[in-house]
């Protein structure tokens, strides 16, 4: 079942350490089939090394194992709460990537300070908060997906254009149209964690970027007259 979802998936998993964004299993991709309402995702604690396309486990968006003889990742009831809420999502990333999650334990939003974020995130990548013990209790994963939820529907912000999240305490989360897009707006997000960490360590006062020059970098290569790269 899904076996060219599941290929893609598995892929696009072993670029989490390739990439540099995860140290032994602190990871997992997942991506959707659309039309079956059913999605593919890694899993849970399996070493990278000894990971196959047939170990990936298939779920509906209830988080319920469909097919597979693992179990699948720990994260999986937030992918499913992300995937049944945002129907543009193809695939999605959780990695525990260091500059990321030093935002994270900061409980920081990641401002718009240069190009780089502009290029792919439209705006502020914002920190969720804290769970409630209530929360924590009624079902942690699950939870942590509605507060994602929650986060973006206070702040106004639409998640295919800011395809990202840091959660308190924790770490990033990432989506895209794709699980290998996903993988790329998580690498693009722990670079530009860096990149901002060192530019306020430089300059305290460091500005964000303005309006204009993020809107020309985001709709040069989002809007519907964009011109990056090739047709």
């Amino acid at each position: 079942m899904l076996e060219a979802l599941k290929e893609e998936v598995y892929y696009a998993n072993l670029e989490l350490p390739k990439q540099g964004l995860i140290k032994y299993t602190w990871g997992n991709v997942s991506g959707i089939d659309k039309d079956k309402e059913l999605f593919v995702i890694k899993p849970s604690g399996v070493d990278y090394e000894t990971l196959t396309p047939d170990d990936m486990i298939v779920c509906d968006l209830e988080g319920n194992v469909i097919e597979g003889k693992l179990n699948p990742s720990s994260d999986t009831p937030t992918h499913a709460v992300l995937y049944r809420q945002y129907e543009d999502i193809g695939g999605i990333v959780h990695t525990h990537s260091a500059w990321a999650t030093t935002w994270a334990q900061a409980g920081l939003d990641v401002p718009a300070m240069g190009t780089t974020h502009a290029d792919t995130f439209y705006g502020t990548v914002p920190c969720a908060r804290f769970l409630t013990q209530e929360e924590i209790d009624r079902g942690y994963e699950e939870e942590t997906g509605h507060a994602i939820v929650q986060t973006f529907k206070e702040r106004g912000i639409a998640p295919m254009e800011v395809p990202g999240v840091l959660l308190h305490g924790h770490g990033p989360f990432t989506w895209g149209k794709s699980a290998a897009g996903a993988v790329m707006n998580a690498v693009v997000l722990e670079e530009v964690c860096k990149m901002n960490l060192f530019a306020r360590q430089l300059n305290s006062f460091a500005e964000e970027l303005p309006q204009r020059i993020l809107d020309k970098h985001y709709l040069r290569k989002h809007g519907k007259d964009a011109y990056y790269g090739q047709k």
